[in-house]
């Protein structure tokens, strides 16, 4: 399936044509994913990467850090998903996730 128009159900639109309602859940989708990459970036690197830079690169320490923080954010929001589609049929957006961890 296609968002702009061109797949199996886009028969009656004329080529080059996109339907404004899947252009606007597209956007709408790309917006909160980019919010949630924003924020999952801010709390891992305030988590672990010291505001004062000793190196250009990140240390085994802080590199080791951020791999797990990203993944306990991913999980955590696998989890708050699933938790909130089994509650009230997905009242959070997709990709929605918690502020910090």
């Amino acid at each position: 399936m296609s968002f702009f128009g061109r797949g199996p159900g886009a028969v009656n639109q004329p080529q080059g044509a996109a339907d404004p309602a899947r252009i606007e859940m597209a956007v709408t989708e790309l917006e909160i994913l980019t919010d949630v990459l924003h924020r999952m970036i801010d709390s891992c690197q305030q988590k672990c990467i010291n505001p004062r830079y000793a190196e250009g690169e990140l240390n085994k320490g802080e590199s080791v850090c951020v791999d797990r923080c990203v993944a306990k954010y991913f999980e955590v929001n696998k989890k708050v998903g699933e938790k909130m589609q089994t509650m009230g049929g997905g009242a959070a957006p997709p990709g929605a996730a918690p502020r910090s961890l």
